[in-house]
């Protein structure tokens, strides 16, 4: 038997998946690495990035209707040109680059962020109380300088992971939490960027042929898929404390970029 051309296994294998797509989007960011790797490994891995996008935004719209009031529009107004960019230079990279090149760099990417982002929490690490349930660091405590440096590295590399792999949750989670930012605000602001930058990414993705009517005719099988995981997520988030919510995000930040490398 066969859906799709697929058969059912793997129709069920992508259904899984998908339903971690939803979950990834209002609970852990980042999470979805292993949604990538189950559409990598059932489709052609070029192909299977075209598949993922559009439920990838299907999962950002459903966010945006949970936590849009909590985004945090001055640190996004930031990262999007530096975003653009590297959507920019990861549309010309997968003009010539193969899968391994493309999984080799950025799961290294990946692991390196994590790494930094680890050493700058306990270098900079103080007995002071968290930030506010819906809360975002004052500006004025941090070096404006610095503060820009950062948001621009790191917009370059989401915008050049999101665009070659949609492998952009780990990079821009890592973000968020360097500047410190508590949990609704986080996922408030990570769910009005994804949606931006999924949606933006949709005309690069057809012109390199990612995304066709093939394509587009199993998102709408799977599309349904993300509502249950997103219900999921959206209830776990609610019993998450700042702790376990940024440890979870970078554990699923490393995992994505071992399994990256060794796939």
């Amino acid at each position: 038997m066969t859906v799709l051309g697929l058969s059912v296994w793997a129709f069920l294998a992508l259904a899984a998946a998908t339903v971690l797509v939803g979950f990834s989007k209002t609970a852990v960011s980042g999470a979805n690495t292993i949604s990538l790797a189950v559409f990598a490994a059932l489709l052609p891995a070029r192909a299977s990035t075209g598949v993922l996008l559009p439920l990838l935004a299907a999962g950002d719209v459903i966010a945006v209707l949970s936590y849009r009031r909590h985004a945090h529009w001055p640190t996004l107004l930031r990262l999007f040109p530096a975003v653009a960019a590297g959507v920019l230079v990861g549309t010309a990279f997968l003009v010539w680059a193969d899968d391994t090149a493309v999984r080799t760099s950025i799961g290294a990417i990946l692991l390196l962020m994590a790494a930094v982002t680890v050493w700058r929490r306990r270098a900079t690490a103080r007995p002071a109380p968290r930030p506010p349930a819906d809360g975002v660091p004052e500006p004025a405590a941090r070096e404006a300088g610095g503060a820009r440096l950062r948001a621009g590295s790191y917009g370059v590399l989401g915008g050049f992971t999101t665009m070659v792999a949609n492998a952009g949750g780990p990079v821009m989670s890592l973000y968020l939490l360097s500047a410190g930012f508590a949990k609704w605000r986080f996922l408030g602001t990570a769910a009005w960027f994804f949606l931006v930058v999924n949606v933006s990414k949709l005309p690069f993705s057809a012109a390199l042929g990612l995304v066709d009517g093939h394509s587009l005719l199993l998102d709408a099988a799977l599309a349904v898929f993300v509502l249950p995981g997103a219900y999921l997520g959206r209830i776990c988030a609610d019993r998450l404390d700042q702790a376990l919510f940024e440890r979870l995000v970078i554990a699923a930040t490393v995992l994505g970029g071992v399994e990256l490398l060794v796939r």
